[in-house]
């Protein structure tokens, strides 16, 4: 699976979670070895996340 890394890195400090794409810095970092399972686990949640972060930053 194709990284959803768009290379804007900017973290959230309340969630932890890349402004850009939405994953966790840790998730960044593991994702080239992850098991395909694993990256679309992560993937699928990414749309939440950044709703979310979205969500966040209008309130």
């Amino acid at each position: 699976m194709k990284s959803p890394c768009v290379e804007i890195c900017s973290f959230d400090g309340r969630t932890g979670w890349c402004r850009a794409c939405g994953r966790t810095k840790q998730e960044c970092r593991s994702w080239k070895k992850a098991r395909p399972h694993q990256q679309q686990k992560i993937a699928s949640d990414l749309p939440r996340r950044l709703a979310k972060l979205t969500a966040t930053r209008s309130d």
